[in-house]
């Protein structure tokens, strides 16, 4: 495959895995994580059972589970589609192998990340929606997408305008701060979600409740006492406001975090454009969220909340591997000043 092939093959491949984020995000939130309650079939199909008689054969077999057909086919395209992105990610691995010049770290990373994806998918539904494996199956999600980008920037898809200075240490410390303070805010969202958190306060800015007289910190407890589904959550009120709540203090945290590094960047011309994205996702992202509080969570608007939050990892990435690429450019004009100097 030509390298300009193989580029497109990741792009597609990229995209692929943002349409698999959105599709988790929809089946979620639709309550059909156990549409199908065995993996990696339905029923004991290779899909949703159809006819009187596959139908009665999947009520035989599972008669605590009845068939709720509209679930199960969320379920089923969910794992159609992610299916089908694992089987791209290993075509990518072989593409890579059989040309030197090409990375090969990144896709075998990317091909245990999503072979860790699909046992997570497999537990998702054989712990009953367990939230601490809910949440570990969007993060890796989340994970899947930013190294398919990573790997899309490194090939060239990207260029970003040459610097003329090399970024402070100070700067790439702090890059990375945010890289990782939008992580840890991607992973609350997904513990809110996964304990069904997210409409337990319906006022801005925290809660309606005394929320501070009630903040339990067990509502953080990532292995829980074991139930026999936990489909619509387990923990209590208090809870689920704790964790509510802490989702929104780390949102505000986020947004702070992101200003100030926004700022940071917009100080080197070269910068500004990763700056500037950054901070309209970051917008984007506050203003569905204020309205997933308001509406009380309409679909198509928390499905887009999940969708502008890989976006916005996905601009921290960006940002991070620029201002590293600035410091590598200035530890080459360094040895290039010193070559000099010792040639003269």
């Amino acid at each position: 495959m030509k390298q300009d092939n193989y580029r497109t093959w990741v792009a597609v491949t990229f995209a692929l895995s943002l349409c698999v984020i959105a599709l988790g995000a929809y089946t979620r939130l639709t309550e059909a994580g156990l549409g199908c309650p065995d993996w990696p079939g339905c029923y004991g199909f290779a899909g949703v059972p159809k006819g009187e008689a596959q139908q009665a054969l999947a009520a035989s077999r599972f008669p605590d589970a009845p068939l709720e057909a509209d679930k199960a086919w969320n379920e089923m395209l969910h794992r159609y589609v992610a299916g089908t992105l694992g089987l791209m990610i290993l075509a990518l691995n072989i593409f890579a192998w059989r040309k030197p010049a090409r990375p090969r770290a990144l896709p075998a990373l990317l091909l245990a990340t999503v072979i860790f994806q699909a046992l997570l998918g497999m537990w998702t539904v054989t712990m009953d929606l367990m939230p601490v494996v809910v949440m570990g199956h969007l993060l890796g999600g989340f994970t899947t997408a930013s190294l398919l980008f990573l790997l899309w920037l490194r090939l060239g898809t990207i260029s970003f305008p040459p610097a003329p200075v090399a970024a402070s240490s100070g700067l790439r410390a702090f890059a990375l701060f945010g890289l990782l303070v939008v992580i840890g805010q991607i992973a609350l969202g997904g513990w809110t979600a996964a304990n069904y958190a997210a409409v337990v306060c319906t006022q801005l800015p925290l809660c309606e409740v005394d929320w501070r007289q009630g903040f339990d910190t067990s509502a953080f407890a990532l292995i829980q006492p074991e139930h026999e589904t936990y489909q619509y959550g387990v923990l209590d009120y208090q809870q689920r406001v704790t964790i509510h709540v802490t989702h929104r203090i780390g949102a505000m945290v986020t947004a702070l975090t992101l200003l100030v590094l926004a700022c940071l960047l917009w100080r080197q011309r070269a910068l500004r454009r990763g700056a500037t994205v950054m901070l309209l996702v970051l917008a984007g992202q506050i203003g569905l969220g204020i309205t997933n509080i308001v509406a009380s969570l309409p679909l198509s608007i928390a499905v887009a909340h999940n969708v502008t939050g890989v976006l916005l990892l996905l601009s921290l990435v960006a940002v991070n591997l620029q201002v590293y690429r600035m410091r590598l450019s200035g530890c080459n004009r360094q040895t290039g000043r010193e070559m000099d100097r010792h040639v003269a």
